[in-house]
């Protein structure tokens, strides 16, 4: 492809579970990935909003797919800064929404629990259940996406879009109103997520607007 304007760099082998089965895999992919997409940008001339993750705030040796989020988020900064490519990085919050896999090793709670929901078992909660997420529709994060994306402020290195509030998976299971039962917890999962959207107000003009609640609602009535 010829005179590209921007790249929106979404690709990665999402979720944590998974990166401890093949580490290398998901370093390979999500590390040389972006390394080859900013070379790209750079012989281009265009800008790249890079897909980060609210993982790397739990540490970056919590998981390989958070490690290989944090190599990713420092190549982008890299290359800002010797190589004048404009990046932008946009940390993503518990994404939920239409179109969600609701099966398989990528699929997230919320696809969990819609699936679980749906065939009518009850649903599974690991852990304790008192794990705190910050649910971010999908609609929201595009918006996100295509507001930093129109920002031409170039100082602006990350943008952090979530909903700005959080619940419990004891909380979310409560919403559906159905059965639940407790499974082990599984390793390198963060204990909270919260989003601060304060910077994203400011510098992109960002409002989410869904609730998870109001999401399980359309569920559940359909």
């Amino acid at each position: 492809m010829k005179d590209v304007d921007i790249v929106y760099h979404l690709g990665a082998l999402a979720r944590i579970q998974p990166s401890f089965i093949n580490p290398a895999n998901t370093l390979e992919v999500g590390i040389l990935g972006t390394m080859n997409i900013l070379e790209y940008a750079r012989e281009q001339g265009c800008k790249v909003i890079f897909a980060g993750s609210s993982s790397v705030h739990s540490g970056k040796l919590k998981n390989p797919y958070t490690f290989s989020k944090v190599v990713a988020d420092d190549l982008c900064l890299l290359y800002k800064k010797h190589f004048n490519v404009d990046t932008k990085i946009c940390r993503f919050y518990n994404v939920y929404g239409p179109h969600q896999l609701t099966e398989g090793e990528y699929c997230t709670v919320v696809g969990i629990f819609e699936s679980q929901y749906k065939e009518g078992v009850e649903l599974t909660i690991t852990g304790d259940g008192e794990q705190r997420r910050d649910f971010t529709h999908i609609d929201d994060i595009v918006e996100g996406l295509i507001l930093t994306a129109q920002s031409d402020n170039f100082e602006i290195d990350t943008i952090e879009l979530g909903r700005g509030n959080n619940y419990s998976i004891n909380e979310l299971a409560e919403m559906f109103g159905c059965g639940h039962t407790y499974i082990p917890e599984r390793p390198g999962e963060a204990r909270i997520t919260l989003c601060d959207i304060s910077g994203a107000k400011e510098n992109i003009g960002y409002e989410p607007k869904v609730n998870i609640g109001d999401y399980v609602k359309e569920v559940i009535s359909e």
